[in-house]
Order: structure tokens, then C-alpha cells, then sequence
């Protein structure tokens, strides 16, 4: 039996879980731990990393055993899109608040798929920002502008 890891998407799926939760783990080694009931401030990234890594070397494992290649290309619109709307979203909710960050944020998004419809992605951001104010900004009440300066 020929294993094929290198095209095989769930393997570097697994891998990228695997990674992501034994980060999470060593990060939080320096955090006291706490207990379920008093938990401290390494019990929540410490448990999910672990539940990170299971999950991980379970997809790992699925993949191999499916041998699902990577299918595709690479989309460099999406790889320079995405980044930068999530830095982006970043600067915007100091300089000018929770709501047009949100906008910037689905605008550039969307932006980065090949298939932009203008009517859907606006229509889409209307009701992300709508839906986002209600649950963080006052079911949450997370302290942040909806819009600077107002």
C-alpha cells in the first residue's frame, strides 16, 4: 500500500490542527491550569488544544485512509484579499469603529472571491453588521464604538 501525503488535503488539514493545538498547549504551559471549577487562565487554551490535537490526528488518519488529493489551484487574489482585510478590520475598530470595520471586513472578503455579485455582498454586510451590533454590542454590551466620533 503507497501512502500519498503530499496532495493529500485532510493530511495537511490534520497536520495544521495538530500544530494549532499543541501551539495552544505550549503557549498556555506557563498559565496556571486551575480546576474545573476554579478554572485559571491555562485551563480553557490547554483543553481545547488537546481537543485540537484528537481532532487533528483523527482527520489525519481519515485522510489517509481516503486518499482525497488536493484539487485546484492556488488563488492569489484570496491570498492577498483575505489578509488584508482582517488587518484592515483590525486598524479600522480604533480609527473608526465597530461598523465600518465590520463593512471593510465583509467588503474585502467577499472581494477576494472570483464570483462578487455588488447587490449580494451588500446586502450581506447589512445584515452581518446588523446581527454583529445586536449579539456584541448590546446582547454582549462590548464596549466599542459603533461609529467613531458619533
Amino acid at each position: 500500500m503507497n501512502i500519498e501525503v503530499r496532495n493529500n488535503k485532510d493530511f495537511w488539514a490534520g497536520i495544521m490542527l495538530i500544530a494549532t493545538g499543541a501551539g495552544s498547549i505550549f503557549i498556555a504551559r506557563s498559565y496556571p491550569f486551575g480546576s474545573t471549577m476554579r478554572m485559571g487562565p491555562g485551563y480553557f487554551p490547554s483543553i481545547l488544544g488537546g481537543i485540537l490535537v484528537l481532532f487533528g490526528i483523527y482527520v489525519m488518519v481519515s485522510g489517509l485512509r481516503s486518499g482525497a488529493k488536493i484539487q485546484g489551484h492556488c488563488s492569489l487574489r484570496a491570498l492577498i484579499m483575505l489578509p488584508l482585510s482582517l488587518v484592515a478590520f483590525g486598524v479600522l475598530m480604533k480609527h473608526a469603529g465597530f461598523m465600518p470595520a465590520l463593512a471593510v471586513l465583509i467588503f474585502g472578503s467577499a472581494s477576494a472571491g472570483r464570483e462578487v455579485k455588488s447587490v449580494e455582498v451588500l446586502l450581506l454586510t447589512v445584515i452581518l453588521t446588523g446581527l454583529s451590533v445586536a449579539v456584541f454590542i448590546w446582547g454582549l454590551g462590548l464596549p466599542y464604538p459603533l461609529i467613531k466620533g458619533f
